[in-house]
């Protein structure tokens, strides 16, 4: 009814601003049924959904990620600002606890970027973990068979000797993909980019510091922010996944629910792990 009011009295009843809101928390990569991981496939319906709005003006994404895969920052980075250009709207990023390596590769797809002065923000980097075994399997009495058609097919294989040639060629890799996430930050951020050599050597800062180094517009938090932008009046809308109990089909709950407790319970210890590098 207010709608068609206003259709007919623009100057009487006038529309209240609606900034639809987007969450992304958590390890950015596969994850499992139980604790799904941020991917492309995760955001892209709300994302759409947000941007689809046409009462919208601005879209305000939530970010609280340790990062985790690459291909899916990049991947979900690239949407986001396709969506942003297509649309036209601006694209607001508030960051809570950490929005770091490529839950900061998400975050450059904004047009502006808040934190508040405790976030962690930062490790602008590539980091590819690890253990060896080696020693191991042979006190254990254990032997290890590997059958190949490429003599490189088992290349870092953490129950063989490390190989030099094969650390330089991970090394190259890695320099290649820290290359590309350098090149996304510049040119997202670069007009504001404090001359600092150390704002690509992977650290991570304060959200306080951060916004003295130009990886972070300014401190705040979302709803004060917005209502700056659009009024004290602008309404938050929500926009979330729609997900079945454990993403599973409701006849297979109980077939898989010890499996997907398993999963949820190994993706929660390697988040963990993530988390604890920045403090958290």
């Amino acid at each position: 009814m207010v709608n068609w009011l206003h259709s007919l009295l623009p100057g009487v009843f006038k529309a209240e601003p609606v900034v639809p809101v987007i969450r992304m928390s958590g390890t950015i990569g596969r994850g499992s049924r139980f604790r799904p991981g941020l991917t492309l496939a995760s955001v892209a319906g709300p994302l759409k959904k947000a941007f689809d709005n046409k009462k919208a003006e601005a879209v305000a994404i939530i970010i609280d990620s340790p990062g985790g895969s690459p291909v899916q920052s990049h991947m979900i980075y690239k949407r986001i600002r396709a969506l942003a250009e297509e649309k036209q709207k601006r694209v607001f990023i508030f960051v809570e606890d950490v929005c770091a390596s490529g839950g900061y590769m998400i975050a450059c797809a904004g047009d502006e970027i808040i934190v508040d002065p405790a976030s962690i923000v930062g490790s602008i980097g590539v980091v590819s973990a690890g253990f060896g075994f080696v020693d191991a399997i042979h006190k254990l009495g254990i032997e290890r068979r590997v059958y190949t058609s490429g003599e490189s097919k088992v290349i870092l294989d953490p129950f063989q000797p490390e190989k030099p040639e094969d650390v330089r060629r991970l090394k190259v890799i890695q320099e290649e993909v820290h290359e590309l996430f350098i090149d996304l930050v510049k040119k997202r951020r670069g007009s504001v980019l404090a001359d600092d050599p150390e704002i690509f050597s992977g650290l991570f800062w304060s959200g306080k510091t951060a916004v003295s180094l130009g990886l972070a517009d300014r401190l705040g938090d979302m709803r004060h922010v917005l209502r700056e932008k659009y009024g004290d009046k602008v309404r938050l809308k929500l926009i979330g996944a729609e997900k079945s109990f454990f993403g599973m089909r409701p006849g297979r709950v109980g077939a898989g629910l010890a499996a997907a407790a398993g999963e949820g319970f190994l993706d929660t210890l390697e988040e963990r792990s993530l988390r604890q590098r920045f403090g958290g």
